[in-house]
């Protein structure tokens, strides 16, 4: 299967899952850097317009 048409997201997800396991950084290490990088960037979003 290639990812050439994948959508972006599906990409950089292939991307880290191969740098990591690449890494033999232990599951539980990694699981919990990802939920660090998770509230980073939903910390980054745009905050929603107000309704009117």
């Amino acid at each position: 299967m290639s990812l050439e048409n994948a959508p972006d997201e599906v990409k950089l997800a292939v991307d880290l899952i191969m740098l990591l396991e690449d890494s033999a950084i232990p599951t539980e290490t990694v699981l919990k850097a990802l939920e660090i990088v998770k509230r980073d960037f939903e910390g980054k979003r745009p905050s929603p317009l107000p309704s009117p």
